[in-house]
């Protein structure tokens, strides 16, 4: 008998992988729920229960299905799977680089500006939460675009090194 340590890349059988990987992804759907929760007739308690149960308990019971189907090497080799295809290229082109950076300062230059204009153009006012969520939605994928050096950049702003 021998111990052999199963290599963390190793894939799990096909259909362990794609049950636990449904269950591990679906996790991340219960929060979409909570506008429904929230036009619901309910009481406020049970509104205010319902919506920090599918924020905080249900996506990590989903987690826990995941794992308990996959086990600890098939959960291993998912995750690094999921992690190289969402992790930001290291080194990018000049090009793409000052793209990020556009997509990056624009969210917070015309948040920035945004109460400014709204007094001139009276229909911004009405479109307001979309142009939020979309300055969101631009600013998180800027991030991506500028790539993991950026992150290095960032990271340094709050580090201090005392000589």
């Amino acid at each position: 008998m021998t111990n052999s340590i199963p290599d963390k890349n190793e894939a799990p059988p096909a259909s362990r992988l794609i049950l636990g990987g449904a269950m591990f992804i679906s996790g991340f759907l219960p929060p979409l729920f909570i506008p429904l929760v929230v036009d619901s007739g309910l009481s406020t308690e049970w509104k205010t229960m319902l919506s920090a149960a599918l924020v905080f308990g249900v996506p990590e019971v989903f987690m826990l299905i995941a794992i308990a189907i996959l086990g600890k090497q098939g959960f291993d080799y998912l995750k690094s799977h999921l992690w190289k295809a969402i992790r930001p290229a290291d080194k990018v082109s000049p090009t793409r680089y000052r793209i990020g950076l556009v997509l990056f300062f624009s969210p917070l230059f015309l948040g920035w500006l945004f109460p400014y204009l709204a007094l001139w153009i009276t229909e911004l006012e009405a479109h307001q939460v979309r142009f939020a969520i979309a300055g969101d939605i631009i600013f998180a994928s800027s991030l991506f675009v500028l790539g993991g050096d950026f992150w290095l950049k960032i990271k340094t702003l709050f580090t201090q090194d005392i000589d």
